[in-house]
């Protein structure tokens, strides 16, 4: 089932653990999901989980606060609330690195290889909608994907990018307070999960990913402001792709520093999931031009997760800090400036605020009700009108697949909300909401046939109205003549 070579390696590594470690790739995999914070009300991600245990059942990961296993039986893919955006489904492991970040809101953050979106989601929910995260895939197809799971989960404040790290470093040096570079691998860590990495692995493949990892590191330092903190991350076992990359690029980077991992706060057991610097292969050179074997103690710093020991897949992670400090406060300036927006007389905004005087909860009072979006920056790219945030950098010369939120679109003489604005708002941001409750086996009836994109008969105020499961968003609907209209996109409508 697993390919030899690897199989030869994985027991000169592990020693009288090697068998505990193969007996757990043939194991079933674990489960789990992430609650997503945006998602939460005045109780915040409590609420949701309160709801989420009314149909799932729920056991806490240890590393990750909104991290969650469930059972073989549940079936979150299939549930509603994953189309509002409730929470991601993610490996488990995978949820232990976006915590070393130590995200805070405000930041700007970079999440350089982000598809399909896990991580850059997790990213998200930390910054709690504050400041400016740019989700980069370099790879066309999987940057779609990426851009779909952040309109998903609500995200207001993040940019898609399609670029390569070249072409990105040149635009932002010593932006980012953080970067992610979540590598591309061999994907030894997802054996049981993948038989396509499983089928495509070689050792040629595992030095291939090993300089491709070197070359993208190499400018994610570039883009990283002083003092700011670099995560590395990767989903294998190949020491050439974890302790060897981080030690060779210590070598090319004396600015950075290790920084130690506190595994006891993550619930796992001391000792078990160090880096081990022996695997390495470090080396000092001599005065004479001979080499001898010289570890990096500090290797011991990085994180391994193992199959045989944690509820999750194999998973590497490195905590990096770049040498320096900059005041408080401080605002690195991208290479193109920031993006100035449309002018406030473009058509496009009037329309805008015409929708939303109507649809958003000052329409209630008769008061203004720009508040949720009384920051940021108007962007338009043909019909489409779009919400930056705030000192959004100039976009001019990349490629962007989603420059913040999508508001709607201009349609000859008014403005048609997106989907992307429906699952981003809250209840209390809109003047009419259609809610329905899944506990409810009628009204979970009538959400499923809105999912399908069918109509429904409902006696209200004409206008646009949220249509919300258990109170979150899920899409649009619009009431005239005691129908409410489906505007469910129909891409996403359900068989």
């Amino acid at each position: 089932m697993f390919p030899e070579k690897f199989l030869k390696r994985m027991q000169d590594m592990l020693g009288q653990e090697y068998e505990d470690f193969v007996r757990s790739l043939e194991a079933q995999r674990c489960q789990a999901l992430r609650v997503n914070p945006l998602k939460g009300g005045r109780t915040g991600e409590t609420e949701i989980v309160g709801k989420l245990e009314v149909y799932f059942k729920l056991t806490q990961v240890s590393w990750e606060k909104n991290g969650f296993y469930y059972t073989k039986e549940d079936q979150p893919g299939k549930h509603p609330l994953h189309e509002a955006g409730v929470y991601y489904i993610q490996e488990p492991s995978a949820m232990a690195v976006v915590p070393l970040l130590e995200v805070k809101p405000g930041e700007c953050v970079l999440d350089l290889c982000a598809a399909p979106g896990g991580k850059s989601t997790q990213i998200a929910g930390y910054l709690r909608g504050e400041g400016l995260l740019v989700s980069n895939e370099i790879h066309p197809a999987r940057a779609r994907i990426l851009s779909e799971n952040m309109e998903r989960l609500g995200v207001r404040n993040a940019c898609v990018t399609n670029e390569n790290p070249t072409s990105l470093s040149q635009k932002f040096p010593g932006y980012f307070n953080r970067i992610l570079v979540d590598a591309p691998c061999s994907g030894e860590g997802m054996f049981r999960k993948n038989d396509i990495a499983c089928e495509e692995w070689s050792e040629e493949n595992v030095l291939l990913c090993a300089k491709r990892q070197d070359e993208i590191l190499d400018e994610a330092a570039k883009m990283l402001m002083p003092g700011g903190r670099l995560v590395y991350s990767t989903c294998t076992f190949a020491p050439a792709e974890n302790e060897g990359t981080i030690s060779r690029f210590l070598q090319r980077h004396p600015e950075f520093r290790l920084l130690p991992i506190d595994k006891t706060a993550m619930g796992l057991p001391e000792g078990k999931c160090d880096g081990r610097p022996e695997w390495a292969d470090g080396k000092k050179e001599l005065a004479d031009g001979k080499t001898e074997r010289a570890d990096r103690e500090d290797l011991r710093y990085t994180l391994r997760l193992w199959p045989h020991i944690v509820k999750g897949e194999g998973h590497f992670a490195a905590v990096l800090q770049k040498e320096g400090q900059v005041s408080p406060g401080y605002r690195a300036a991208a290479a193109g400036g920031t993006e100035k927006g449309i002018a406030p007389k473009d058509p496009a905004i009037a329309a805008w605020r015409e929708f939303w005087q109507e649809t958003g909860s000052g329409g209630k009072t008769g008061k203004s009700s720009d508040t949720a979006f009384d920051e940021g920056v108007f962007l338009r790219f043909g019909d489409h009108l779009y919400l930056a945030p705030k000192d959004m950098p100039s976009l001019k010369g990349l490629k962007v697949l989603r420059p913040g939120l999508q508001l709607g679109t201009l349609k000859k003489d008014r403005f048609e909300p997106s989907h992307a604005l429906a699952l981003a708002l809250k209840p209390e941001e809109v003047r009419h909401e259609c809610r329905f409750l899944l506990s409810d086996d009628g009204q979970s009836e009538t959400i499923s046939a809105y999912l399908k994109g069918q109509t429904f008969p409902m006696d209200g105020e004409k206008g646009w109205y949220l249509i919300t499961a258990d109170g979150f968003g899920i899409g649009w609907g619009k009431l005239a003549g005691g129908i409410m209209k489906n505007h469910y996109p129909k891409g996403l409508r359900k068989p």
